[in-house]
């Protein structure tokens, strides 16, 4: 089952597998179900048939997105690489606590199709392909998403205190077209993908999967919701496993495309 949402002339409206559903619908009031009965739940909410409009983020404006960093081997090689502390990542990635950080509220998240941007006081900015985990209020997984981690990497590896700068700004979060619903179970094996056009030509290409993640899925979510509550559920970015060389920053123009299992996610660089 996927989920969708697209503004109509009369207001955004949520679709499930491109039927419209009520309007008085929302991923808050799904995420406060128990995962067992969110099948259920949907049975009762189904309208009419599908309608036009322009697609926008799937989730709530008061919805809140977060991130968990250095779960892949290779992110933590490269935060190393960028950082004048390199030891602090090794320490991060090894340790039991993950990193989180809060990333966008729903209203500032941009969606597929887009633009997202690169802040005007940076000078090295990437991309960051990720699994988004979209989590309900019990703490139970019940989907995921495609979502890009945009990031200034040079303002990251100056100080490790100045992440919320390298990663919170306007344009920095984008989620995928869809929600997919389906277990934890179901996500262990999905592969991620990513490519950058510039001029009409690839510049970059990367690819990996879920399976090299040092941690699960549930302990990210585990860690989130232990000292924190999300009545109407939450959105967790689960951390990049491809990242470009050192040599390679993106430009205004540049095109992401970025593929998360049956999720895609394509946005143009301002």
């Amino acid at each position: 089952m996927k989920l969708s949402k697209i503004n109509t002339p009369l207001g955004p409206r949520w679709m499930l597998d491109g039927v419209l559903l009520v309007e008085s619908f929302t991923l808050g009031a799904l995420l406060a179900q128990p995962a067992a009965q969110v099948a259920a739940f949907l049975h009762t909410q189904s309208d009419t048939d599908g309608a036009d409009g322009i697609a926008i983020a799937p989730l709530d404006a008061q919805q809140e997105i977060w991130a968990s960093g250095v779960t892949y081997l290779r992110s933590r090689d490269a935060r190393k690489a960028e950082s004048s502390v390199a030891d602090v990542y090794q320490k991060v990635y090894e340790a039991e606590r993950p990193e989180l950080f809060m990333k966008s509220v729903g209203w500032r998240v941009r969606a597929d199709g887009q633009t997202v941007r690169i802040r005007a006081d940076s000078q090295w900015n990437v991309p960051e392909p990720e699994l988004v985990l979209v989590i309900n209020s019990a703490g139970e997984i019940v989907g995921y998403t495609a979502g890009n981690d945009m990031s200034s990497r040079d303002i990251e590896g100056e100080n490790p205190l100045y992440l919320p700068q390298a990663k919170i700004y306007n344009g920095s979060c984008a989620l995928g077209s869809s929600i997919v619903l389906c277990s934890a179970a179901e996500m262990t094996k999905l592969p991620v993908t990513v490519s950058i056009e510039r001029g009409g030509a690839e510049v970059f290409a990367g690819e990996t999967s879920i399976t090299r993640m040092k941690r699960t899925l549930q302990e990210l979510a585990d860690y989130l919701l232990r000292e924190l509550d999300f009545p109407q559920g939450v959105l967790l970015m689960t951390g990049t496993g491809i990242v470009p060389p050192e040599s390679f920053t993106l430009t205004a123009g540049d095109v992401v495309h970025i593929r998360v299992g049956d999720v895609t996610l394509t946005n143009a660089v301002a």
